[in-house]
């Protein structure tokens, strides 16, 4: 692993407690972004991991990303050691309020490391994920199947050389014997899904919960492993379900890009457009005016309370109430009134630009998100008598997959669904 040289000025404060511990294996990077950065060879990953979780002075309780890169058409590698791959993990320091970036450098004829699912158990998903994208193979990783693409997929959509057009590709042809060999691999082996078919006495049943709604909900199935009416376990498969957002971008430009971060979360609007706009921002060292900084956080914040209106009356509705969902989509459709005065579009305005914003807000404006700010707080009285405090909510919810900080934690649960296990981050 060949050595980047290090920088003069004093280094954070995590980077230099690793360095206490790994040593000379341990590398420095400066980024653009800030986050602190390390390349630690593949044979320490899990020593890394364990010291940075568990004996750090500062703990980095959670993992927020693991992925890859694909280095290697790269043309500007200061800084950083050569390799075909890079596998990157972003880990977070919830109670030092601190980020750090770990590198790994891995070459095209070896893109093997070691699991640390068993450190981080969120990591199970980000390395399939690595895999199914990148052809990483993590070595001790108790299922390592690809988990958004089909089984026979051919290729690693990720890599640079995979087509990012179907145009770039041989005619589809779906021969028998094409679609035999991918009936067979839907198969259902119970093995494979960490399940057995058999216990002392028993013979289990499988089942499968789902797929759900493809729209409102996602596409979500469950496998689940009973013992007469008894759910044993119950293991969820997300789909085939890559949309090729990343693969996409590398046919487009900076701003022909933006339409596209709307769709990430279908009803996030303009927040996706947000992180992206801000992080090029940034590259590029882009100062946004301050007003045009207030109306971004004001749409955002527009679509969060739309999002959450619908996730509240499906929640409500999915746990047996009807009432709660009309409400709430008419509160909602409240909010796109003024999302479409602002922004001419509705759900996917792509309206957030690099540097600021499409245009100016019009005349108006105020009255109508004023008028929106009286009424909600009411409504939301409403909504916490309708439902929140219903017998039968609380009866179908409370106590129902209850789980602790700690677990949370592991799992790389984030914002309201950590902050309800007490732990007061978000």
């Amino acid at each position: 692993m060949a050595e980047a040289a290090e920088p003069i000025q004093a280094l954070p404060t995590a980077v230099a407690d690793l360095k206490a511990r790994i040593g000379a294996d341990c590398i420095y990077q400066e980024t653009v972004d800030d986050v602190p950065t390390v390349w630690v060879p593949r044979e320490r990953i899990r020593e890394t991991m364990r010291y940075l979780k568990h004996e750090a002075p500062k703990r980095f309780e959670l993992m927020f990303d693991l992925s890859g890169i694909d280095e290697r058409a790269r043309q500007n590698r200061a800084g950083q050691p050569d390799s075909d791959f890079t596998v990157f993990y972003h880990l977070m320091s919830l109670s030092a309020d601190e980020d750090l970036r770990v590198k790994v450098a891995l070459a095209e004829n070896d893109a093997n490391i070691d699991s640390i699912e068993s450190i981080y158990p969120v990591a199970n998903w980000y390395e399939r994920e690595a895999f199914d994208m990148f052809g990483m193979h993590f070595a001790g990783h108790p299922n390592l199947r690809r988990i958004l693409t089909p089984p026979l997929w051919e290729g690693h959509p990720l890599r640079k050389d995979h087509p990012a057009r179907a145009t770039e590709m041989d005619p589809f042809q779906m021969t028998p014997e094409f679609q035999e060999a991918q009936q067979e691999a839907l198969r259902f082996v119970p093995e494979e899904w960490g399940m057995s078919r058999k216990a002392r006495h028993t013979d289990f049943m499988f089942l499968n919960l789902g797929p759900n709604h493809p729209s409102v909900h996602g596409v979500f199935r469950i496998a689940l492993q009973l013992d007469g009416e008894v759910i044993v376990q119950a293991v969820p498969d997300i789909g085939y379900h890559h949309r090729a957002q990343e693969k996409m971008s590398e046919r487009q430009s900076w701003h022909t890009y933006i339409p596209y971060t709307d769709r990430v979360d279908y009803l996030g609007g303009v927040m996706n457009n947000l992180p992206y706009v801000m992080n090029v921002e940034r590259m590029a060292g882009i100062e946004v005016p301050p007003r045009a900084q207030v109306i971004r956080v004001m749409l955002s914040e527009c679509f969060r309370i739309a999002s959450h209106l619908l996730f509240y009356g499906t929640f409500a509705q999915d746990v047996g109430q009807m009432s709660p969902v009309f409400y709430m989509f008419a509160d909602r459709e409240r909010l796109f009134s003024i999302i479409e005065a602002i922004t001419g579009g509705r759900m996917h305005p792509s309206w957030f630009r690099i540097g600021g914003t499409a245009q100016d807000l019009p005349d108006g404006w105020d009255r109508m998100v004023l008028d929106f700010c009286d009424y909600m707080p009411k409504r939301l009285d409403h909504y916490q008598k309708m439902a929140m405090d219903n017998r039968i909510l609380k009866k179908r919810t409370q106590g129902i997959g209850a789980y602790t900080t700690e677990e949370g934690l592991d799992w790389g649960i984030t914002g309201p669904s950590l902050r309800a296990t007490g732990h007061d981050w978000d």
